[in-house]
């Protein structure tokens, strides 16, 4: 990120260029000396920019889609938004969660390999304790699950996946399948250590109780669909195909719509005295030459050029040339 210095500094930089204690042209041969980027090959850079924008709109819908399903669910207020999409190698995302957590470990065909949906035992607890007929607050002490409680909350995160296929319908129909239900991270190992991972944090509050949904997914996952993630794919991918029928349906509407043809011999400008003083057989002068073909116009736009006629003692017009779209221009006054 560029550095934005205050006006003091501003002033401070000046002030020592003028004095001489700074050297402008120093100041410039370190603008030009090469700049070196430090790269970790541990935290290897395999999402773009615009990889990473696109999965953030993907779990925006998620997190909206979630928001509905556990209101509907808990029936009490329930706010997910997110908070963040970022990369880092697996290892450090199994670091950085607690010892004791609710990891869904899922699957999503035709993508192969597994993903994991991790949620904060606060979250967690809260969710149950709402479910099991309590006021929805999470325990100070947070304990192994038992048979029952691990039942209940998966039954309640299957739900989840259906969020999941909604949200990502516009990249790839999915199908998310719940494989485990896990509480240690240290045994789980759905890729090697060093592998990178998109991480979207879920900011997640249920009542008063507040908390995080961590959504992992491997970038080997999510390799072979990568230009999907493009941002000119996400936007081609946004018109909608219409059905054959559809499209049969509105062409032949369209053919049997009507619109006003009217072929233009010419105008010109006249006195409101002229016009109150024309007989039969006066002649009025056009703004244009004699051997200039008519303007045919399509409703208010020029789209051919003709010359005049007659067929069987009716006045016609036959079309000389078809006006190209973007010359209507060229005759006009």
């Amino acid at each position: 990120m560029v550095d934005v210095l205050s006006q003091n500094e501003i002033d401070a930089l000046l002030a020592a260029l003028s004095s001489g204690e700074m050297d402008a042209e120093e100041l410039k041969k370190e603008e030009t000396t090469k700049k070196i980027r430090v790269y970790d090959f541990k935290r290897a850079v395999r999402f773009s920019k615009d990889h990473i924008r696109s999965l953030t709109r993907i779990h925006e819908n998620f997190a909206r889609y979630l928001t509905t399903y556990f209101s509907a669910q808990l029936r009490t207020f329930v706010q997910i938004s997110v908070v963040q999409v970022e990369q880092l190698p697996y290892d450090e995302f199994i670091r950085s969660i607690p010892k004791m957590t609710i990891l869904n470990i899922f699957e999503a065909e035709p993508l192969e390999g597994r993903m994991v949906l991790e949620v904060n035992p606060n979250v967690a607890f809260a969710m149950l304790d709402r479910l099991l007929g309590g006021p929805g607050m999470a325990p100070a002490k947070i304990q192994n699950l038992t048979e029952i409680e691990t039942i209940v909350i998966e039954r309640i995160f299957r739900g989840t996946f259906e969020s999941l296929k909604d949200a990502w319908k516009t990249i790839l129909d999915i199908s998310p399948r719940l494989e485990a239900l896990e509480t240690n991270p240290q045994f789980m190992q759905i890729v090697s250590p060093n592998e990178t991972i998109a991480l979207i944090s879920l900011s997640t509050k249920i009542g008063d109780t507040t908390g995080m949904i961590n959504l992992c997914i491997p970038h080997v996952v999510l390799e072979p669909i990568m230009p999907r993630l493009s941002a000119h794919h996400w936007f081609v991918s946004q018109k909608k195909e219409r059905a054959p029928e559809e499209v049969e349906m509105l062409e032949h509407r369209v053919s049997k719509a009507k619109l006003p043809i009217v072929a233009e011999l010419g105008d010109s400008t006249i006195t409101i005295q002229e016009f109150l003083s024309l007989n039969v057989g006066d002649v009025i002068s056009l703004k244009k030459p004699t051997n200039e073909g008519l303007r045919i116009k399509v409703g208010d736009k020029l789209k051919f050029i003709g010359s005049p006629g007659s067929i069987k003692d009716r006045l016609a017009v036959q079309v000389d040339e078809v006006v190209s779209e973007g010359v209507e221009e060229e005759y006009d006054e």
